[in-house]
């Protein structure tokens, strides 16, 4: 299925198929042409991940700490 749409949308063939769709609704009256944008990026904190980091973190703020003292 990936396969398929990736290859149909490269070449072309999704973008004809919305212009066409698009074309038949808007001489049926059937589009409204308002607009509605919505901007929103949400962000995760760097530790928000489950990722395993090789440095940083945890032990390296207590040996810090450590140095410090």
């Amino acid at each position: 299925m990936w396969t398929w749409h990736r290859r149909m949308a490269g070449d072309g063939t999704c973008d004809k198929v919305l212009v066409r769709l698009t074309a038949a609704a808007d001489a049926a009256g059937l589009v409204d042409w308002s607009l509605a944008v919505d901007c929103t990026i949400a962000r995760a904190h760097q530790h928000a991940t489950n990722t395993t980091r090789l440095t940083g973190g945890w032990i390296e703020l207590h040996e810090s700490g450590d140095r410090a003292a």
